[in-house]
């Protein structure tokens, strides 16, 4: 990778978009590239829409501002998919993936995304409801994002979220955190 590959997320606080960000950002740079993470939101309470962002090289990034054309866009709430245009400022080739039970079709001409364009459907909601009973949409998404990175495995995720949150939640939440990057990794649908 030489150029500089930009991510955007898509969530409602609380739902983890910013920890699910700085978790992609700590495994890549243990991967060996330079990364970025940040989130955008105001004084907005839980459960209002925010942006967090991602920048991965293998140069040291110099650029500081928010992520205007996404090489990769990550939605985790279903419920965003008209508020916040999530194809806004996307590319051709952007890689779009989207927390839906909907299959990829649908979804593409809904959001008229270019055929160009790759495209992943996971129902991430699902996933942490069957997994641990709330919905926290971010592990999932970050199985389905590792698609997207296949020189680092799935489970250099799984290994980094349990060393990063395993002395801070209890062992039965850990393990549902795990299975539920694992199985955003199976099942996520491509189209």
């Amino acid at each position: 990778m030489s150029e500089v590959l930009e991510i955007r997320w898509h969530g409602r606080g609380g739902q983890g978009a910013k920890t699910g960000s700085a978790i992609l950002a700590e495994v890549l740079f243990e991967a060996g590239k330079f990364t970025q993470s940040f989130p955008e939101y105001g004084a907005e309470r839980q459960g209002a829409p925010m942006k967090a962002f991602n920048r991965v090289s293998d140069k040291p990034i110099r650029v500081r501002s928010g992520v205007l054309h996404p090489d990769i866009v990550l939605l985790i709430d279903p419920t965003l998919i008209e508020a916040v245009k999530p194809t806004e400022g996307g590319k051709e080739n952007t890689v779009y993936i989207i927390n839906t039970p909907d299959a990829p079709d649908p979804v593409r001409r809904k959001l008229g995304i270019p055929a160009s364009a790759r495209l992943m459907t996971l129902d991430a909601t699902k996933i942490t409801l069957e997994e641990f009973g709330q919905n926290r949409p971010n592990t999932p998404m970050l199985g389905a994002l590792s698609h997207c990175f296949p020189d680092v495995p799935v489970q250099a995720f799984i290994d980094h979220f349990t060393h990063k949150m395993g002395h801070k939640l209890p062992e039965k939440v850990l393990k549902a955190n795990q299975n539920a990057i694992k199985r955003g990794f199976e099942e996520v649908q491509q189209g």
